[in-house]
This record gives C-alpha cells, structure tokens and sequence, in this order.
C-alpha cells in the first residue's frame, strides 16, 4: 500500500512504516466541482481508491445521483446528512453497501462528515457519462482499481 495525506507537509521525509500523524486543522479546505460541498483528504491510497475524507457540505448542498461500488461508510460529526431514505444526524453512523444509489445533501444546518470510500463514487451524469468527484471519467480512473 502505497497511502498518502496530500496536503500533509510534515510526511514527506517519514520513512515507509512511520506512523503519519495528521494535522487536520492546517489541511485546507478542497472544493469540489458540486457546489457547497468541500474536502480534506485524512488518506488516499491512490492504486486502490481506498480514502478517508473529511467532508463538509452547506444547508442544502447536494451529491448528485451517483454510486457506492464498494461499501461507503459516513459517520456525521456535525449537522446532519440527507437522503431519500432519511437523515443522519450528528452522532451517528450510516453505511451503503456496494452498488447502492442515490442523492445526497446537507440537512438544514449542512453538515460535517467523516467519509470512508473502499474506491471513490460514480456519478452520473446527465450526458450518459460515468464520473467520479473530480469529474474524470470513471472506469479510466478506477475500473482497473475495483478488479484488483
């Protein structure tokens, strides 16, 4: 396994089995292309898609329709996240079994969330193309990934 913290100044002269000791407070804020909702990536392990994500959305943000291809598990720090199929409020824990789908947003004070992808979420857009977060095309970035 090959993890990393991307924005961790402090691991780049740590050797291989070192433990990494995240500073979370100095990572900054990362937007993503859905408005509203912004990351701190705690750890990537780029060859797997495996991630630890902080994951902060504004009242009303919203994951368009998109895919968990692996289990997804979120554990809601502050706020509340949303769904068709009910609301995850601060203190509690939802998890999405590999294949689900569906839409995601912020509650009505937004949200603050920790995130574990096994392999990042496939959203779906509205030309037909499969994405993931960043907006590169899904099976090029991870299809590889999902069948090791």
């Amino acid at each position: 396994m090959n993890a990393v913290t991307p924005k961790a100044a402090n691991h780049a002269a740590l050797p291989p089995m070192a433990s990494r000791f995240v500073e979370v407070a100095s990572l900054p804020w990362e937007p993503t292309r859905f408005p509203g909702v912004d990351t701190k990536v705690l750890m990537m392990e780029p060859a797997s898609g495996v991630m630890t994500v902080l994951m902060r959305m504004a009242p009303g943000a919203k994951l368009p329709d998109h895919e968990h291809a692996l289990i997804e598990q979120t554990y809601v720090l502050e706020g509340s996240l949303v769904c068709a199929e009910g609301e995850c409020k601060a203190g509690e824990f939802v998890w999405r079994p590999a294949g689900s789908r569906h839409e995601a947003w912020g509650g009505p004070q937004g949200g603050l969330m920790l995130a574990i992808f096994q392999i990042p979420n496939k959203f779906f857009e509205a030309d037909g193309r499969q994405t993931d977060l960043l907006g590169q095309d899904w099976d090029a970035a991870w299809a590889k990934a999902l069948f090791r």
